[in-house]
């Protein structure tokens, strides 16, 4: 916990374009919707907001890397960030990729 935040080391990996992924890559500071909840009808139950920060160029959908997750500080958020917890990166309703705490 740092200035308000949440701050977690992950492995990040986009969805193929091909399996309904992202068309283009994403860049360091992108900041997707995080889902770690679905509803029993499949619906988001909570979303939250960060930014992923990794070292190199773009990550292209299908490809995968270590980064730093930063969320903004929420309480409920805190129980989800154990190592091995895995999560889901949308846009919208768009699932675009996975991530798991390291």
């Amino acid at each position: 916990m740092k200035n308000g935040l949440f701050i977690v080391k992950a492995r990040i990996k986009l969805i193929s374009t091909e399996q309904g992924g992202r068309k283009t890559g994403i860049i360091s500071g992108y900041r997707p919707n995080h889902v770690f909840e679905y509803t029993p009808e499949g619906k988001l139950f909570q979303t939250y907001i960060g930014d992923i920060n990794f070292e190199g160029e773009r990550l292209i959908p299908g490809e995968e890397r270590i980064a730093t997750v930063r969320f903004l500080l929420v309480k409920e958020l805190e129980q989800y960030l154990t190592k091995g917890r895995k999560w889901w990166l949308h846009e919208g309703p768009n699932v675009i990729g996975e991530a798991e705490v390291l």
